[in-house]
């Protein structure tokens, strides 16, 4: 029987919860947990994410106009709460945590190195829905991890033990 009125604010919980990292204008690195995040379109491909207007990273996105979705697995738990719950303001968190940083391959942006897929973008759009401003992100490049990538360069995700 469906007779409770539940949260509004998490009706639709998107999966998988992402890192999503970037470089400031300054060369600055960072990465943040975002939760709302999904593919918006497959031709072009590009994705989307929400991210609050307060966050340390949104100006990083906002100037640099680039940012990388990292999917990340059970393996990296302790790290992904801390990337979570920790601000840039309050430490270096990439430094703290031995973070492995790439350069990525076509944006000015950081892939995190043990994350299994991590997809360059570049930002093509935004739109403020209320708490977050959603980046539409055109998709430049995706890293796969070799084991996870078909003969036909598509991504099994059955072999990420996603959180």
């Amino acid at each position: 029987m469906r007779n409770k009125e539940a949260n509004k604010k998490g009706a639709l919980q998107p999966s998988p919860k992402v890192l999503v990292s970037c470089r400031g204008l300054d060369g600055e690195d960072n990465a943040l947990v975002v939760g709302y995040c999904g593919n918006c379109s497959y031709a072009p491909p590009m994705v989307m994410v929400g991210i609050v207007p307060t966050r340390y990273s949104y100006k990083m996105i906002k100037e640099s106009g680039c940012f990388v979705v990292n999917l990340a697995d059970k393996n990296y738990q302790k790290t992904f709460d801390y990337l979570g719950k920790v601000s840039k303001r309050d430490a270096d968190k990439l430094k703290e945590m031995n973070v492995k940083v790439e350069d990525g391959k076509v944006v000015n942006a950081p892939i995190l190195a043990d994350c299994p897929v991590n997809i360059e973008c570049t930002v093509v759009d935004s739109i403020v829905t209320g708490s977050h401003e959603m980046f539409i992100g055109r998709v430049e490049y995706v890293h796969a991890d070799e084991t996870m990538v078909d003969e036909n360069g598509n991504i099994d995700f059955s072999k990420i033990n996603f959180m």
